[in-house]
């Protein structure tokens, strides 16, 4: 069974969906890829993972750097796991281009190289955005692009933590806006 729980944020609202015991999902409403993995039965349900997960939102959400991950369920490929698991090191208020996670994959395989497109795809279906922080994850040249949940919030989270900013800019035109 899939139990969600809705979160009212600063930004709007989160939709957070658990197994039971771990967090499966976490979106902002209306963001892509939703529908990717919330199954169409589930029980509206307050649990103790929601608990924790509140928590952690409400640490972020004051500006402050959470000191705890709550248990995740990271239902994916293995490919997209490992890109989720080394956005997880992204530190608070730090950001890490795409081509970055690629070296350090490729690096991690012994492989020559890794496409840095297909790493964004992998951020891009990040079911647990905000907790696994792909609003840390931009372009090479420092362009906000990539972000399901909307580049607004994108900029909105990164200005939460204290980004340094002035190196980061929207685009004007791309397919991520």
């Amino acid at each position: 069974m899939t139990y969600i729980y809705h979160y009212d944020s600063p930004l709007g609202g989160i939709t957070l969906s658990s197994n039971g015991k771990e967090l499966t999902g976490l979106w902002f409403d209306g963001q892509k890829y939703f529908g990717d993995t919330l199954p169409k039965v589930y029980e509206k349900k307050y649990l103790p993972i929601f608990e924790q997960v509140t928590r952690w939102l409400d640490i972020y959400f004051s500006g402050k750097a959470p000191d705890f991950t709550p248990p995740l369920c990271m239902d994916t490929t293995p490919f997209r796991k490992t890109v989720w698991e080394i956005m997880l090191t992204i530190p608070f208020g730090k950001t890490m281009t795409y081509g970055e996670i690629a070296e350090q994959i490729a690096k991690q395989k012994g492989l020559r190289k890794m496409s840095a497109q297909a790493v964004g795809g992998a951020v891009g279906h990040n079911s647990i955005s905000l907790i696994i922080p792909c609003h840390r994850v931009v372009g090479a040249n420092g362009s906000l692009t990539g972000y399901a949940g909307g580049i607004d919030k994108k900029v909105q989270l990164l200005q939460l933590e204290k980004t340094d900013m002035t190196k980061l800019f929207v685009p004007k035109t791309g397919t991520a806006l």
